[in-house]
C-alpha cells in the first residue's frame, strides 16, 4: 500500500511517483523485461488509481467526471481488435474503487487504466487557425516569439477512448466505436464551430493545435497551495511559492497548405499514398484525413468549397506546392521528398510550372471534426514534455 495510511499523499506527490516509475514511456524501444519491478506491479498501479481518482479526488475542479475507465488485460480482450469486445469498460464513479471492480480486479491492466484516466480527466483545448506561410517561416526561424494568426477558433474538447464517426449527409448521424489505444478528441458541433474558418488565399495554411490546459495532469501542491507544472524542475519550485502557476502542454501541432487541401479536395483518391487521404461522400462536404508530424496522430477535417454563385463552372485544379523546408510546429503532411519517388516529385514540379495565372481561387471551408493520438504519446507528454507550448 502506498503511504502509511495516516495521510493520503497529494496528487502532486502521487504523480511524482508515476513519473519515477514510467520508464517505458520515456524509452519507446524498451523491452517489457527491462521495465522495473514497480512499473510491472499491478498492486502499485491499483493503489495509485484508488488514491488519485477516488480518495484524493479534487471535487469542484473541471476534470471531475463521473466516468472511470478500466483497460482489460490483453488475455481478457476476446477479439477486441477484430471488432469484438471493447478493450476497456466504463463505470460511474463511486466513493470506493472496490465497489466498481470487485472480483474482476484481476482482469484489469491497472497501469494502463491509471494512465487512461489521467488522460480522460485532464482538460484540453483545440485551436484551429489560419496563418500565412510567411508567418510560419518566421516562427520557425525564431524571428517571432509567437504565431499571429489571420483568424483562429479555440474550442474545449474532451479525451475519449471511443471514436465518433460522423456522417456528412443531411441527417448528421453519428456512430461510436472503440478507438483505444488511440485517444480521440471530437468536436460534435464542428460545422457551426468552424463555419468561419475559410482558406481563401494560396498563402493560407490550416493550423491545428491541441493543448492540455488543466485537470488531473495539473495537480495542486498541497503544501504550496498552487498548481504546479510537472515539467518545472524541483529546484525552481521555491521561486513560484505563493503564486498560482498556470501552464499548458502542446500535444499536437501541425499545419497544411491551401494547395495540399485543394488538391485532396479536387481528387477522388489520395495524392500522397495515405498521408493526405480523401473520403468521398454523397453530400457537398468531403472528409479529409491528415497525418500528424512524423506520422504521429491524425486530424479529420470536413472540407467544402465555397463557390461563386455567378460562375457556372468549377475552377480547375490547383497544383500542389510543397514547402521546401519544414516549419517550426511541424507539418501535418510531410514533404514529398520523404515519401514520394523521384518521378512523382518531377510530376508535381511539372504541374506547378504550367499553372495559369487566371486560374480561379476556390475558397475552402475547413471544419475540424476530430484529432486522434496514441495514448502513450499523450501520457508521455503530460508527464515528461518540457518544451514550451506553441504560442498563438
Amino acid at each position: 500500500m502506498i503511504g502509511d495510511g495516516s495521510q493520503v499523499p497529494s496528487r502532486y506527490e502521487l504523480l511524482g511517483m508515476v513519473r519515477k516509475h514510467s520508464k517505458s514511456l520515456q524509452e519507446t524501444a524498451l523491452d517489457v523485461s527491462e521495465m522495473n519491478d514497480v512499473e510491472m506491479d499491478a498492486r502499485f498501479w491499483q493503489d495509485l488509481t484508488d488514491l488519485y481518482f477516488f480518495r484524493s479526488r479534487e471535487t469542484g475542479r473541471r476534470e471531475d467526471d463521473d466516468l472511470v475507465f478500466f483497460v482489460k488485460k490483453m488475455t481478457q480482450r476476446h477479439g477486441a481488435n477484430a471488432g469484438g469486445d471493447s478493450p476497456y469498460f466504463v463505470r460511474r464513479w463511486a466513493p470506493k474503487l472496490n465497489d466498481l471492480v470487485g472480483e474482476i480486479s484481476m482482469s484489469i491492466d491497472w497501469r494502463r487504466s491509471f494512465l487512461l484516466n489521467l488522460i480522460a480527466h485532464t482538460c484540453f483545448s483545440v485551436t484551429v487557425a489560419i496563418c500565412s506561410h510567411e508567418v510560419l517561416q518566421q516562427y520557425q526561424a525564431d524571428q517571432v516569439k509567437s504565431l499571429s494568426p489571420i483568424y483562429k477558433v479555440v474550442k474545449t474538447v474532451y479525451a475519449s477512448p471511443s471514436r465518433i464517426n460522423f456522417h456528412l449527409d443531411s441527417k448528421k448521424e453519428v456512430e461510436t466505436e472503440p478507438a483505444y489505444p488511440e485517444i480521440c478528441f471530437a468536436v460534435d458541433d464542428f460545422d457551426s464551430t468552424f463555419d468561419a474558418v475559410v482558406l481563401n488565399d494560396t498563402d493560407h495554411c490550416y493550423c491545428v493545435l491541441l493543448n492540455a490546459i488543466d485537470g488531473a495532469a495539473f495537480p495542486h501542491n498541497r503544501d504550496q497551495r498552487q498548481v504546479i507544472d510537472l515539467n518545472t524542475p524541483a529546484s525552481d519550485e521555491h521561486s513560484t511559492r505563493g503564486k498560482v502557476k498556470k501552464s499548458k502542454i502542446t500535444l499536437f501541432s501541425g499545419f497544411v497548405s491551401y494547395q495540399m487541401v485543394r488538391e485532396a479536395y479536387d481528387s477522388e483518391r489520395s495524392s500522397f499514398g495515405g498521408l493526405l487521404s480523401f473520403g468521398h461522400t454523397s453530400g457537398k462536404t468531403d472528409r479529409i484525413y491528415m497525418k500528424g508530424p512524423g506520422g504521429r496522430g491524425e486530424v479529420e477535417v470536413a472540407v467544402s468549397g465555397i463557390l461563386d454563385q455567378t460562375k457556372t463552372e468549377l475552377s480547375p485544379k490547383s497544383p500542389i506546392q510543397i514547402p521546401k523546408k519544414g516549419l517550426g510546429i511541424g507539418s501535418i503532411v510531410r514533404t514529398a521528398a520523404s515519401v514520394a519517388s523521384t518521378a512523382a516529385k518531377h510530376a508535381y514540379a511539372a504541374a506547378s510550372s504550367v499553372r495559369h495565372p487566371d486560374e480561379e481561387m476556390l475558397p475552402l471551408k475547413c471544419c475540424l471534426m476530430s484529432v486522434s493520438l496514441p495514448w502513450e504519446a499523450i501520457a508521455h507528454d503530460l508527464l515528461f514534455k518540457g518544451t514550451p507550448p506553441v504560442a498563438m
